[in-house]
Parts: structure tokens; C-alpha cells; sequence
């Protein structure tokens, strides 16, 4: 199986070791370097229908590029579209769902399957809208975060609430819902508003038992600080 390991101390690359035979897909543009026993090529993978389902799902590319060692083994550096940490999943007794722009890389024998999620979710959660990634198979897949990334535990009983611009990736057993931080018993269109006016913003409610990765820093909110800025 290709090896998956993260070097750099900031903005890091994923290296992927690869031996003779083996391959990978990865986003588009993400091959930064590789050796000359390897081949790249632009592939839609899983079918034109399958292609279009992720792009609406979390804003992959419709090509996605496939790196195979075809010539003897070799290495390759990759990089994601935001500066960011990375972390590698270990995929098969564990599934995780992706949020938007999450999904760097992934061994061949791991497949990215999209589902439908709840009406609630797919208008505020900013998950994927009315369709979600899915991890699927045995091996390995890469994902990044904007910032830095840290790793949650979800345990029975004590529920976890994250700004869902934070959520990276998250064990597929655990139950999540749309939820707002300003809580009461006002009714949820009430606590929206609310939510909305005090800029608290819209929340992901995590429960049962599984993991959890969080980026430090909210992609949105810091492309309208850039643009803020280059408006003055």
C-alpha cells in the first residue's frame, strides 16, 4: 500500500511513497512534485455521475489527477489549496464523512461515496449541501484544514458543539445535527435570528462515540476579511 506521512512544519506537504504498481488520486493541482517513475494523468474517476455528485458535495474538482507508479517505485510531494495542516485517516474498521474542501488525497482502495443528508443540514450546515462525502473501502486518506488541526473524542452523554466552518472530518457513526449557539426555548427560526444578529453563527451538534478533526481558522470569515480589506 502507497505510504501516506506528513513533512513540514508549516503549510506541510503530504509525501507519498509508492511502489512499483501502486497508485493514488488526489485533488486537482495538488502533485507539487514526483519522481519520474511515476505517471500523472486528469481522470474522471468513478463516471461523469459519481464526478458530479462530489463536486456539488464538497467542491472537489471534476478531474481529479491519478498518480501511479508505472515505471519502478517513487515518491511524490502534494500540497492542499489553503495553507493548513494536514492529517492522514486510517480508513476500514472507521468511515468519515468530509466537509467542503477537505479531501486532499486517497489510496486507490479507498472510494469517495456521496449520500444525501437532512434538509436542515444541507441548507445551514455549509457540510456539503444536500449531499455529503463518505469515505469508503480499506486504506488511507489525507484531508487538510485551514490553521491548525486538532483531533475531538465524542463519547456517549457529552455532546460536542463546533462552528461548522471549523469541521474538517468526523467519524461516519457519529450523529450530527444543526443546531444554533444561542440556544432557549424560543423556537429554532427565533434562535437563528438571534444567532445570526449577535454573529454566533450556525453550529454542528455531534453524539454518540467517535472522532472529531477542527481546523483553527474559518475559511469564510477570513475571505471577507481579505475582501474588506482589498475594498478600502
Amino acid at each position: 500500500m502507497p505510504k501516506f506521512s506528513i513533512t513540514g512544519d508549516i503549510d506541510p506537504f503530504l509525501h507519498v511513497s509508492l511502489a512499483h504498481g501502486e497508485k493514488i488520486y488526489c485533488e486537482s493541482d495538488a502533485m507539487v512534485m514526483m519522481e519520474a517513475a511515476l505517471d500523472l494523468k486528469g481522470k474522471v474517476t468513478g463516471g461523469i455521475g459519481a464526478a458530479l455528485m462530489r463536486r456539488f458535495a464538497n467542491g472537489e474538482s471534476f478531474f481529479q489527477q491519478h498518480i501511479e507508479a508505472v515505471r519502478g517505485e517513487g515518491d511524490c510531494l502534494l500540497a492542499p489549496r489553503l495553507p493548513g495542516a494536514m492529517q492522514v485517516l486510517d480508513v476500514g474498521q472507521r468511515q468519515y464523512m468530509l466537509s467542503d474542501g477537505a479531501f486532499v488525497a486517497a489510496t486507490s482502495s479507498v472510494e469517495l461515496k456521496v449520500r444525501t443528508q437532512s434538509l436542515g443540514n444541507a441548507l445551514f450546515a455549509q457540510s456539503g449541501g444536500f449531499f455529503i462525502t463518505e469515505t469508503a473501502g480499506v486504506g488511507q486518506v489525507a484531508v487538510s484544514g485551514f490553521g491548525s488541526i486538532s483531533q475531538l473524542e465524542v463519547t456517549p452523554g457529552r455532546d460536542v458543539i463546533i462552528d461548522n466552518s471549523h469541521v474538517v472530518a468526523w467519524d461516519s457513526a457519529l450523529r450530527y445535527e444543526i443546531s444554533v449557539t444561542t440556544g432557549g426555548n424560543s423556537g429554532f427560526l427565533s434562535n437563528l435570528v438571534n444567532s445570526q444578529t449577535s454573529g454566533e453563527g450556525m453550529v454542528l451538534r455531534f453524539s454518540g462515540q467517535g472522532k472529531i478533526l477542527i481546523c483553527s481558522r474559518n475559511g469564510a470569515a477570513f475571505q471577507a476579511w481579505a475582501q474588506r480589506g482589498v475594498a478600502q
